[in-house]
């Protein structure tokens, strides 16, 4: 195992999304389901050509698991798109991160999981992150706020379901439905609102799902990579301020003081929960 190719393979998957970030936010001006369906059907057009090329099926063995997992995935992923014509893209990226949260919660109820008391304090934590946010930063619309807390509680929902699914499909063949069904919920919800792209903007809408593309598949390079995820979980938060800097120095947007603490609280309280998660599966594990 290489740390330090693993590293650089985490460090492409921010990046990238990093970049997938910037292109939705400075297409403010097109639906967010416009820009789901631009986002998916590049990605569509790279998984189902690898699964041909391979010879995999593409229908998957629980075909009403990886429905729902599409289903759910396009919720989250338009809601956030949404989030972002009314949040700096910072915010709504860190923000989006809670997700853990709320998959740790449903996994109580949904695949009878346990959460430790301390957990709960690096959850509290993050969520001091968001009261901040809310409560002392002007700039935070509510309904963006709204908009992004909803698409995370879906993005954890997404974490279920993929527990559910195991390793019983191909992660590609995960991928492909999502995509499959996030250009059908993005192409047929767009068409009343839809806005021809001019110029830059195509390889723009494209570039959505190539950036998106490499963004996962370098991260699961990482995860494969190094020897532990402790070594690399808390790297992936690089997105959030790899994009606050893209916000700063290419849309102009403005952090205060409280929008800073408020995201950081939110990672600082990720990172220690994905961290102990790690050191307690390797205790079992022992």
């Amino acid at each position: 195992m290489d740390i330090k190719k693993a590293l650089k393979f985490m460090l492409i998957s921010t990046l990238s999304f990093a970049c997938m970030n910037s292109i939705v936010k400075d297409l403010v001006h097109i639906s967010a389901y416009q820009i789901v369906f631009f986002r998916s059907i590049s990605t569509l057009v790279i998984t189902t050509s690898i699964l041909l090329k391979y010879n995999i099926s593409i229908l998957g063995n629980n075909k009403k698991l990886l429905i729902i997992r599409g289903l759910v995935g396009v919720t989250s992923m338009t809601l956030f798109f949404m989030s972002t014509k009314y949040l700096p893209i910072g915010t709504a990226v860190s923000l989006r991160y809670l997700a853990p949260i709320f998959a740790a919660v449903f996994a109580i109820f949904f695949l009878k999981e346990k959460v430790k008391p301390i957990q709960w304090l690096f959850f509290t934590m993050a969520f001091s992150g968001v009261v901040i946010l809310k409560g002392l930063d002007t700039n935070i619309d509510t309904y963006g706020l709204l908009l992004i807390i909803c698409s995370a509680i879906f993005s954890g929902l997404v974490y279920v379901v993929l527990s559910k699914i195991g390793k019983s499909e191909h992660p590609v063949v995960v991928v492909n439905y999502f995509m499959i069904i996030s250009v059908l919920v993005g192409g047929v919800l767009s068409i009343k609102n839809w806005v021809n792209p001019v110029g830059i903007e195509w390889p723009m809408l494209l570039g959505l799902g190539i950036f998106g593309y490499f963004g996962q598949i370098y991260m699961t390079k990482a995860f494969q990579t190094a020897v532990s995820t402790s070594q690399i979980a808390p790297l992936k938060y690089l997105e959030t301020i790899f994009t606050v800097l893209f916000g700063v120095f290419i849309f102009a947007e403005v952090y205060s003081f409280w929008s800073i603490l408020g995201i950081g609280l939110i990672i600082i309280g990720l990172v220690l929960n994905a961290r102990f998660k790690e050191r307690s599966k390797k205790l079992n594990n022992e």
